[in-house]
């Protein structure tokens, strides 16, 4: 009778080691692998909904508080991210390389100058009841002037490299990212102009705001029908990147803040006020417009199974800059309507504001958005880099 041989216990496994999603050369900075510089957008948000909150016809007690401590918190999530966006380019600098020739990662450095601005307007604005005026004024001067010079130098380096390095099909919101960096700065630069001298100074300060808005309006100008013609021609985006088109909110609301905050540093000049209001009630109109065809196409890919993403603080900044600029005209106008316009156009940033937040905080913890590799957030697909 044959006898059954057991064949000899084969050695277990041993377990792999679990990496943490973009383990790299060193573990305190294999988180930061794959931080893109879209985080800046949260910044943006966040400093956004204390600004605009300020400026609000309403007298809610504990509302500038918690205005302030908004701008706080986007102060304190600037400096983090500044410090790990730091060690992402000295421990990952092939990652950061590959940022800056991917055409869906390449436009979102615009953030960053728009993240810096934002919250030195901030400090203008709220960020001196805590800090003191002194303090605030030196913040906001430091934070404009290094927003403005890395504004300008997106708005020509990336086109640059969409030029010679990208090639893209179709032209998707996030080209306006570059653009409108120096619309911020034409925005916020206004506030710091009662601190300086008259003459030369406030002179320069105001012409050079003039001169960023010029240059931000005409860039837009270029890029805005190329992305409602594509709209168009192909159809909506797909679902994860339909709040992109958000964007296009942020050249029209802040270009109308602007022009507001030129006729407040000039209260002297007689037409200031006119043009303000000339410029910013067209220019609102079709904000709204396009406010409500975007919501409409939210509400489609919500029903088709739209889940969150980073796109999502497309719902805070874009829309914020439409808050200030209804802000500025009611002070223009006197007209309550746009008051009580800009009220819920605010709710409605608020609510934007908790849904992004919410998620980016689940996501940061369960290590969701910092697993990379994949598309870029806001990206209706990648494009390729030109080899030559």
């Amino acid at each position: 009778m044959a006898t059954l041989v057991q064949p000899p216990p084969q050695p277990r496994p041993l377990p792999r080691p679990r990496l943490r999603a973009g383990a790299g050369p060193g573990p305190r900075t294999a988180g930061v692998r794959h931080l893109g510089p879209h985080y800046y957008a949260a910044v943006m948000g966040t400093a956004i909904v204390g600004t605009a909150g300020t400026g609000l016809p309403l007298r809610v007690p504990g509302l500038r508080t918690a205005c302030t401590a908004l701008w706080a918190l986007a102060l304190v999530a600037l400096a983090v991210l500044l410090g790990a966006r730091a060690a992402h380019w000295a421990r990952h600098r092939d990652q950061a390389r590959a940022h800056l020739l991917d055409p869906a990662v390449a436009p979102f450095y615009g953030c960053l100058a728009m993240a810096l601005t934002s919250v030195g307007g901030g400090a203008l604005l709220v960020g001196r009841d805590w800090v003191g005026a002194g303090a605030a004024v030196a913040l906001g001067a430091v934070l404009w002037a290094a927003g403005t010079a890395a504004g300008l130098a997106v708005a020509v380096g990336v086109p640059y490299l969409m030029v010679v390095r990208h090639r893209v099909e179709g032209a998707p919101p996030l080209w306006l990212l570059p653009v409108v960096a120096p619309m911020v700065s034409a925005a916020t630069g206004p506030l710091l102009a009662p601190h300086l001298s008259e003459g030369q100074a406030r002179g320069t300060l105001l012409a050079a705001c003039h001169a960023l808005f010029g240059l931000s309006a005409l860039a837009a100008l270029l890029v805005l029908p190329l992305v409602f013609g594509r709209l168009v021609t192909a159809g909506p985006p797909p679902v994860a990147a339909t709040p992109a088109l958000l964007l296009v909110l942020g050249p029209l609301g802040q270009s109308v803040t602007a022009v507001g905050a030129f006729a407040d540093a000039a209260p002297g000049v007689p037409y200031a006020r006119g043009v303000a209001v000339a410029y910013g009630l067209p220019v609102t109109g079709f904000a709204l417009l396009w406010l409500a065809l975007v919501g409409a196409l939210v509400v489609r890919a919500r029903r088709r199974g739209m889940r969150f993403a980073m796109t999502w603080w497309a719902f805070t900044f874009p829309v914020g800059t439409c808050v200030t600029g209804l802000e500025g005209l009611a002070r223009h106008t006197g007209l309550v309507v746009l008051d009580g316009a800009a009220v819920a156009l605010y709710a409605l940033l608020v609510a934007g504001w908790l849904a992004a937040a919410s998620g980016t905080v689940r996501g940061l913890v369960s290590g969701t958005l910092l697993a990379g590799p994949g598309p870029a957030p806001g990206a209706p697909g990648r494009g390729t880099a030109r080899t030559r």
